[in-house]
């Protein structure tokens, strides 16, 4: 694949999926996996959670996050997905946090039940990655191309 059609298949992949799995650095150093909703604005990827989780308190001693996110498949040789390697921030200013909101309500229409102004306890986090590697099952059993962000 040529770098801009690795590109459109990450955007593709981010865009299609609402679920990935993201693993933060403990600090006994062992990786820690969690499963989080997620939505995207290009290649960066934006998550909630509570703020004082172990996640957010991982990411905010170490910034370093791998993720995966799979699309759903019914067979090994359909398999495409994405494994990527980023920095990981908290959402801090005004302006972002209310744009990451509203992806998250058009994404997930359901938060609105939930949601009664501003969320308080919540942390949403950014996700920049650096490293992806696309999976492409279609193309052979274990097929992959690696893409520097």
């Amino acid at each position: 694949m040529t770098e801009e059609e690795l590109h459109a298949t990450i955007r593709e992949l981010l865009a299609g999926q609402k679920d990935m799995t993201i693993a933060t650095i403990r600090p006994d150093g062992f990786p820690q996996a969690t499963v989080v909703s997620y939505v995207n604005e290009d290649s960066d990827i934006y998550f909630g959670c509570g703020d004082h989780s172990q996640k957010a308190e991982n990411i905010a001693r170490d910034d370093r996050v791998s993720c995966t996110i799979t699309a759903p498949y019914t067979d090994w040789n359909e398999i495409r997905g994405l494994s990527l390697g980023g920095h990981a921030a908290r959402i801090t200013q005004p302006d972002e946090l209310q744009r990451i909101e509203q992806l998250f309500i058009t994404k997930f229409p359901q938060v609105m039940d939930y949601a009664i102004g501003p969320p308080e306890g919540v942390a949403f986090i950014r996700v920049r990655p650096k490293v992806v590697s696309v999976l492409d099952y279609t193309k052979g059993f274990g097929h992959s191309e690696l893409v520097y962000l």
